[in-house]
């Protein structure tokens, strides 16, 4: 059942966005109805980099977060996971901003890929040149 406080965030980096709902709870974190350790079954740095406000504020055991993720690659995936997850915690205690902030985690990364130009074959990468 669900509890009487639910907050929902979102978090984005390059192309990737995390939807995610926290509910008080014992710790359970889903991606896409997965167990996020399953998600990210490759990379246990990935994990850590996700879960790093969780971990800033030694609050593990004390959420349930759903996540929603789409879009982009799995790195893109994971910055968006920890910025969702860092707007998600300040906006249930607004006590933890200050120190979340400090490590620039409320900070959405403005990178992107920079598109293709014509007559280039990648966005700078042009054609070979020959002396002779």
């Amino acid at each position: 059942m669900a509890s009487a406080k639910e907050i929902w965030a979102v978090g984005r980096r390059k192309n990737a966005i995390a939807r995610v709902k926290l509910k008080e709870g014992s710790g359970k974190i889903l991606v896409n109805d997965r167990d996020i350790k399953d998600y990210f079954h490759n990379s246990k740095s990935n994990l850590k980099e996700a879960l790093t406000p969780l971990a800033l504020l030694n609050v593990q055991d004390k959420f349930d977060l759903l996540f929603n993720v789409s879009g982009g690659g799995i790195i893109g995936q994971v910055g968006a996971i920890r910025h969702a997850i860092a707007r998600v915690v300040c906006r249930y205690n607004p006590e933890f901003r200050s120190t979340v902030k400090k490590e620039g985690l409320l900070t959405r990364d403005p990178r992107m890929v920079e598109r293709k130009k014509y007559g280039l074959h990648k966005a700078r990468r042009g054609t070979q040149f020959s002396k002779r």
